[in-house]
Formats: structure tokens, sequence, C-alpha cells
């Protein structure tokens, strides 16, 4: 990708960034790899790191760690030390700076800035263990030992992730649905910047075959047992990308319809999404890049009509007028993600591959990075502090 044209009101500036954890490259490091770009120069700060994990692009710069990088087993079991992150990003002493960047579903909008510097906060999701998807991480039969502490350390981060919203000047959110959680549980606004998808990865093919897939973390509240439930029960074709703690549960779930694939490289990855039949999305998601990466491939999404997908997926009844490029289902449950399925079957030739891709176009790395960087340069000329600031 080029280098992106830094705005006037941005050149010059002394910038910090500040990200939760540097320990895999999923969509949360899509757009500190923007930030990167955008501000080649800025110092990054981070709980924890994981040389080798995430691009060149963030590797290649200086990546300042707090205590956590130095507790016993902390490259696999980080977020064992949840209690102990308020302490370590509260403790990262940032240096001289007129902007401080951070992108955050965990702790990094708590970070403090310098005196005098301005705090952006890209919030991909406010903490969601500790706030509406607690049950799906230590309800009944999850969580582990975690599920015993953490009723305890909940109330306490809650009351810190609101006090500490006052530290951030302007938020960014990367969905109308996360601006919505930001509202509720900080009393603020949020200005929506969709997150970057590197839809020149992926192009339509022809050889489309018979199979459904998901790409996802393994995870509980991804929900992918609904799709591996789904296309066990009606002998469906299913392909599984992706590695987590539910795997094990998963393949005994599944009958013999339904193939885990662990993670693939991209080019492989990039074959699974075009030669798709139709591309799953069971969960209810902050944004969700995987069904746009589908659509970029020419090919359609099922996806659970919450969160994220409202805003990406068309569906055939949709008020501006848009062509579809998916279907959804309104409950999670099997059966009414089946009848999705056959709903998408039945007006399979519909979808046209070139119109999912220009649709999908619109969420492109390079118009994430233009609206950005325009919205960063926006905020910086405007004198004194962000009249927001301090409201929580």
């Amino acid at each position: 990708m080029n280098q992106p044209q830094t705005p006037p009101a941005l050149r010059g500036l002394r910038v910090v960034l500040v990200h939760d954890w540097l320990t895999g490259m999923r969509g949360g490091e899509k757009v500190l790899e923007a930030l990167c770009r955008l501000f080649p120069d800025a110092p990054l700060y981070t709980l924890l790191h994981i040389p080798g994990s995430v691009s060149p692009l963030i590797e290649h710069r200086p990546i300042v760690t707090s205590f956590i990088q130095k507790m016993p087993l902390a490259a696999k079991r980080y977020r064992h030390y949840l209690p102990l992150f308020i302490r370590a990003v509260e403790g990262m002493a940032l240096p001289p700076c007129d902007l401080v960047v951070s992108t955050s579903h965990c702790v990094a909008k708590g970070a403090v800035a310098p005196g005098g510097a301005r705090h952006v906060s890209y919030v991909h999701t406010p903490m969601r263990y500790i706030w509406d998807m607690y049950p799906a991480y230590f309800g009944p039969g999850r969580g582990g030992a975690a599920r015993y502490v953490m009723p305890l350390l909940r109330r306490r981060m809650q009351r810190w992730d609101v006090a500490t919203c006052a530290r951030v000047d302007h938020f960014i959110a990367n969905s109308r649905h996360v601006a919505r959680r930001i509202r509720n549980n900080y009393g603020r606004a949020a200005t929506v910047i969709p997150p970057p998808v590197e839809t020149g990865r992926f192009a339509p093919a022809v050889d489309v075959q018979g199979y459904y897939l998901v790409v996802s973390a393994l995870v509980p509240y991804k929900r992918v047992d609904l799709a591996v439930e789904a296309c066990t029960r009606a002998r469906k074709r299913l392909k599984v990308v992706g590695r987590g703690p539910e795997e094990a549960r998963l393949r005994a779930m599944a009958g013999p319809t339904v193939e885990f694939l662990g993670w693939v490289g991209d080019e492989e990855l990039a074959g699974l999404y075009a030669r798709a039949k139709a591309f799953l999305f069971p969960g209810e998601e902050d944004f969700g890049i995987t069904p746009l990466e589908s659509m970029a491939s020419g090919r359609p999404v099922i996806a659970y009509a919450r969160g994220g997908a409202l805003e990406t997926v068309v569906g055939p009844d949709d008020a501006k007028g848009r062509a579809p490029t998916g279907r959804f289902f309104h409950h999670q449950r099997a059966e009414a993600m089946l009848e999705a399925m056959d709903e998408l079957e039945a007006g399979l030739e519909r979808f046209d591959p070139q119109a999912l891709a220009a649709h999908a176009a619109g969420f492109d790395t390079a118009r994430f990075m233009e609206r950005l960087a325009a919205h960063l340069a926006s905020l910086m000329a405007k004198p004194g502090v962000a009249p927001e600031r301090g409201q929580c």
C-alpha cells in the first residue's frame, strides 16, 4: 500500500500509540497498522508483545511493554493476568507528546496521557467480558477458576472503566453498534469509522463449490456451535477455519460433513472464501470483518441479525433499496439458521459476485485511511480541549 498523505494538521505532531496487546494479527491490529502508516515515527506502548506475532510494519518501531511482559507464562496465559491490567496500563509512563491514539477493546483507553496532550481512543468495544457479554465468558460452565473470581473483580473494573473515560478527549467507534455501547456504558458520544478491510486480497472465482464456510476464533461468544449443529443436522458441508478453546467441544458435536482446517495462510483463505456457497456468521459481533471478506470474494453471507452485521450485510428487504448481499436469521438457534440457509439456496443465482465485491469495496483499507486521517486532522485543528472530555 502506498504511504498515505498526512494532512497538514497532523504533520510534525509528536504522537504516541497505545494498544492492548500484540499477540496476533486480528481486526484491531489492522487498525493499528493503519495508524503506524499514518504516524511512522510514533512509539508504541502495549501490555504485552510476542515478537514476530504481528506484521513487520508494527514490529519495526519502538515497542514499550508493561510489567505483564515479564510475568510467568505471559505469552500463553496473559489473559489470566486480567486483574493486573489496570495497574499495568496506568503504570506506562508515556513520553511528552501532542497526541495519544489508543486502540482499545480492553484497558488501552485508560492510558494516562502526558499533560497537554490530547487522547483519541479508537474503541473496538468496551470490555465485553465485564459488560454485556459477561455470561458468555463467565456464566455456568464457562471461565474455569476465573468464574469464581470475576464476580468480585467485575464491579471494580466497571467502575474503573467508566471513571477513566474522562481521560479520553474523543472516542471513535468501529460501528454504530459499538457507539451505542459507548453511549450506554460511558455516557459519551463517539464518531463511527468502520475498520479497514483488505478487499484487494480477495476476488470472485468461477469454480464455486457446495460447502459453507466459517472463519473464526473458536471461543464461546462466536457461536460457531450453531453452524456446526445446523450443518451436521442437515448434512450440509461446512469448513471451519480457526482454532480456540471450543475446538474439542465442536469436534465432538460435529458430523462427517464438517471439516476443521485450523488457521490457514492468506492465499488458501482467499480461495476458501471465493469457492464457498456462502459464509456463515452466527455470533453477535462488534463489527465483523470476515463477512466483508466473503463479500469481497463474491460470496453471500448468512448472519445473525444483531450487532455489526446489520451495518455490513444487506438483507432482501433493505430500506435503502440496495441489492441484497445475504440473509439474516433472528434467533440463535440451529433451526433459524437452517431456514435462512434454505432461503439463500433457493435464490442463490440472484447474488451477483461483482455487486457483492463492489459493496465490500466501500470498507476498503484506503477508504478507512482517508476517513481516519481527515477526522484526526479535524480534531487537532480545533483549539483547546475537545468539548466532550470529562462528561463521564
